[in-house]
């Protein structure tokens, strides 16, 4: 397209013919073109150009009002708009019988909301009914592209908040490359199955030189500790941020929850999707405010595994006799890590959740707990709990360049809303708070990974409980 003489009227064409030197008003429509900068993107004809850059080189297109005579071509600064390299949709049902149905307002949605490009990829969660009824395999397969993910207890999107729903968070992209994979044995060599499964999945493949951007994983519940997983795929992946969620369901003994990978569902199975090319992850973790901390901090001074045995060089029953926190049986059972004298010396607190004593005397958690680390008692409070979310809605809200959220909050948070009687309260404050045109998909996990931090370009990959964990692309 050109910008010629239709943006003219006639009297101003036929004075530019006959050579006319004074000076000659311009249509309100052209100067809207050349004080926009448009006339950059399309080029105009010599006659045009000449006319617009003759006269008035010092016009200041910002002070100069509409009757200004002339405009020139060379005085509006033009800056390209920024190619969006991914683009983000999330979609729901929560119809669990209808096939046909499903299926036609996911697609309804899709179609609505987003226009895939050369590579795509799907995240799905859903409630547990939803594989027994076989909605999830029908929805999978007749999308064009592979979906990972994990059931759920309850989730939240754009345009839906609740228990009863599947949904599904696409990407596309003609810059960014999804890889998708399964982990489907274990045996006792997590670190073994992790660099089989990833092998397999890039042979042959350009990627297979490359190191992913973001790797989003999908962990089977209580098959191997939630530190096993992140280890195993740091040797495999150094340097790549590792983000995802362990399968959950909504049952007290945790028996229905179960992985999905393009339509099946598995009790053991990992799937996983790597990222590779121009694609720039950010993280969040929200867990309680410092006002929820009821004990003065004290120092691992013996631990193995998942176990603490001393804390302050006291053996741990007796520490927790003498804070007075042995009798209550750990009505507040979070731990938040501080400063670890060895890997993780970022400052930035991690939540683990107390199981119970053992036989020899040790506080046992549900993740690692490392010498040399700090660590303070919190307290239940739902009120801290949410003013932190906020605040972390509040820091995306501000973020430049999102186009879409991830958003995996611990089971418990929505155990502890329970008893003020609305378990989908911290779902809602982050659907009614985040900014409308961003898409998102929230979804309750069975422990949460997500780096801490990513400093000089190496991320510290961490397994958190009773947190959620955000991630911005």
């Amino acid at each position: 397209m050109r910008l010629n003489s239709l943006f003219f009227n006639r009297k101003v064409r036929k004075g530019m013919r006959k050579g006319r030197k004074e000076n000659r008003p311009i249509s309100p429509r052209l100067q809207y073109i050349l004080r926009t900068g448009l006339c950059q993107r399309f080029p105009l004809d010599k006659p045009l150009r000449r006319f617009a850059t003759k006269r008035f080189r010092n016009f200041n297109p910002l002070t100069e009002t509409s009757k200004s005579p002339i405009i020139p071509f060379d005085a509006i600064p033009y800056t390209r708009k920024k190619r969006v390299m991914l683009k983000c949709a999330s979609v729901y049902t929560s119809e669990v019988d209808d096939f046909d149905a499903a299926l036609a307002e996911i697609k309804a949605q899709l179609e609505q909301k987003i226009t895939l490009l050369k590579h795509s990829v799907g995240i799905v969660m859903c409630h547990p009914e939803f594989l027994g009824t076989g909605i999830v395999e029908h929805i999978c397969k007749n999308l064009p592209f592979d979906l990972a993910g994990t059931t759920t207890s309850s989730q939240a999107v754009n345009d839906q908040v609740g228990d009863l729903i599947l949904t599904v968070f696409v990407m596309t992209s003609d810059d960014i490359v999804f890889k998708t994979g399964m982990i489907e044995a274990w045996g006792n060599d997590v670190d073994g199955a992790v660099q089989t499964a990833y092998e397999k999945t890039t042979a042959g493949t350009a990627e297979a030189s490359e190191q992913p951007k973001l790797a989003l994983l999908f962990p089977p519940f209580g098959q191997h500790a939630g530190d096993e997983y992140v280890r195993a795929w740091e040797k495999v992946l150094p340097g790549t941020p590792l983000f995802g969620t362990h399968a959950i369901d909504d049952t007290t003994t945790f028996t229905e929850c179960r992985t999905i990978y393009n339509g099946q569902h598995y009790e053991a199975a990992m799937p996983f999707i790597l990222c590779y090319g121009n694609i720039n992850p950010r993280f969040l973790i929200a867990t309680f405010s410092e006002d929820s901390i009821v004990s003065s901090r004290a120092e691992i001074t013996k631990a193995k595994g998942n176990c603490i045995y001393e804390i302050n060089n006291i053996a741990t029953v007796e520490y927790f006799e003498k804070i007075g926190f042995a009798d209550i049986s750990f009505m507040t059972p979070f731990i938040t890590f501080d400063s670890a004298k060895r890997k993780y010396d970022d400052g930035i607190p991690v939540i683990r959740g107390f199981s119970t004593f053992t036989e020899e005397g040790a506080a046992a958690f549900y993740g690692e707990m490392e010498e040399g680390a700090t660590f303070a008692l919190l307290k239940w409070n739902t009120d801290h709990m949410l003013s932190a979310t906020s605040q972390k809605i509040s820091e995306i809200n501000g973020m430049s360049d999102v186009n879409g959220v991830l958003l995996f909050p611990c089971c418990i948070r929505r155990a502890m809303l329970v008893g003020v009687n609305n378990p989908l309260l911290e779902l809602v404050t982050v659907k009614e708070n985040i900014r409308q045109e961003i898409p998102f998909m929230m979804a309750d996990a069975g422990g949460e990974i997500c780096p801490t931090s990513i400093r000089d370009g190496v991320p510290l990959n961490r397994f958190h409980n009773y947190s959620i964990v955000i991630l911005i692309v």
